[in-house]
């Protein structure tokens, strides 16, 4: 059962369609949860016309925010993290839990895989253009094509659509406000799961969405997050990718803390010269 969290600014055409696919392949129940930013473009209206769940700001709060408010009202014990252009595909929820019902912790963090319409040499995404908006959307060649599309599991899970449990979501306090408007959060997030104790982050393969890729973010200010990340956690973001999660390399299990290597000490060393400049 799964409480998914939707931040949403101004984006209506995107939420719906959004909407409108987790609903209609949904084969779990699910507890659909939006933040409204702003909303002056009818999606206020439209939230409440389909008797969603939701929070609401005047102005666009940004992601962290949006996502911790959206988040207090999660009743299930899972909460997901989605934006609001992603388009789900059949299966992506029960095939979610089942990964879930295997592990034998709750302390992790899973990711369904992203089809994106271009490549941005993201090993943990597929490539697939079925359209950059929902007028020029492929939705029934998307479907026909996408699970013959061929992604194994993989490592470093931290971005949406991102599943965690709500125990952990409140351990960690949600996502850090002073990273608002949300650049560097998800990474933010993920390392205070590490820090309390989480080694499983798993992107799985068979769980799928499509993504459009940026349809809020590209709109915002964008805070520093880069040198917030290190200034909070003294090393570099690309560091905790590399040599804590092994993003985007095979899923093998259950991650290790890091033990002293050359690569690890010049990757620090750097990063703490490079925060400098």
């Amino acid at each position: 059962m799964l409480s998914i969290v939707i931040p949403s600014w101004n984006n209506l055409d995107f939420l719906r369609l959004c909407v409108d696919s987790i609903t209609k392949y949904a084969s779990v129940k699910t507890q659909i949860i939006v933040h409204v930013n702003d909303g002056s473009d009818g999606t206020l209206s439209w939230v409440k016309e389909q008797g969603l769940s939701y929070t609401y700001t005047e102005k666009n709060a940004g992601v962290c925010i949006a996502v911790n408010m959206a988040a207090s009202l999660a009743i299930y014990d899972y909460i997901v993290f989605m934006n609001d252009d992603m388009y789900v595909l059949p299966g992506w929820d029960s095939i979610l839990i089942k990964e879930i019902n295997a592990l034998n912790t709750d302390c992790f963090m899973l990711s369904s895989t992203m089809i994106e319409p271009f490549d941005t040499k993201n090993r943990c995404v597929l490539v697939g253009d079925y359209g950059r908006t929902v007028a020029d959307f492929k939705e029934v060649e998307l479907l026909a094509n996408f699970s013959s599309l061929t992604k194994n599991d993989w490592s470093g899970s931290t971005w949406p659509p991102s599943v965690v449990h709500r125990k952990w979501w409140e351990k960690a306090g949600g996502y850090s406000e002073e990273f608002s408007p949300g650049m560097s959060s998800d990474d933010d997030f993920a390392m205070k799961m590490w820090g309390l104790g989480c080694r499983i982050y798993k992107g799985v393969g068979k769980s799928r969405v499509y993504h459009f890729i940026s349809k809020s973010t590209g709109r915002v200010l964008k805070n520093d997050g880069r040198r917030q990340f290190f200034n909070k956690w003294g090393i570099k973001q690309s560091t905790f990718h590399r040599y804590y999660l092994h993003r985007g390399m095979p899923y093998k299990g259950a991650l290790a803390q890091p033990g002293f290597s050359v690569g690890l000490f010049l990757q620090k060393t750097i990063g703490y010269f490079e925060n400098l400049i």
